[in-house]
């Protein structure tokens, strides 16, 4: 289920949130994943951050998946290539994630097809900062 880009679902997407998983978190803090996963704990959002690669970012607990963060998913962020989305979405869908946001630049067929078939919204090739500050800012 792909959301349409429009305001209200953007807007209702964001707003009904709580818990955001950030899939490709990196702990380096000039990537731009680790820059957006500040703003959105800024904007209180509790944020986990989900790499394979990485054991903690400053401090907390980074989970190696989807399936080990520790409570349920409202939005998982995505910050890996278009390539590896529809993995994620299937991911997301086996947690049962009410959502699936990959950013600018991330999109796929394949993911928007897994996306319909689980019945899990899904936005693509927006960024989840620059749409929270304009709708909710």
């Amino acid at each position: 289920m792909l959301i349409s880009h429009n305001e209200t679902d953007l807007r209702e997407l964001l707003a009904n949130a709580r818990v955001i998983a950030v899939v490709g978190h990196s702990e380096r803090p000039y990537r731009t994943s680790y820059q957006i996963a500040v703003y959105l704990r800024h904007a209180g959002y509790k944020v986990y951050p989900v790499n394979p690669e990485v054991s903690s970012i400053d401090g907390e607990i980074c989970y190696p998946s989807l399936s080990e963060v520790p409570e349920p998913i409202d939005i998982v962020n995505v910050f890996r290539r278009s390539q590896f989305l529809a993995d994620v979405v299937e991911q997301a869908a086996a947690v049962k994630a009410k959502a699936v946001w990959a950013q600018l630049g991330v999109e796929s067929a394949e993911a928007a097809a897994a996306a319909e078939d689980a019945h899990l919204p899904l936005v693509m090739d927006m960024c989840i900062k620059v749409e929270h500050r304009r709708l909710l800012g």
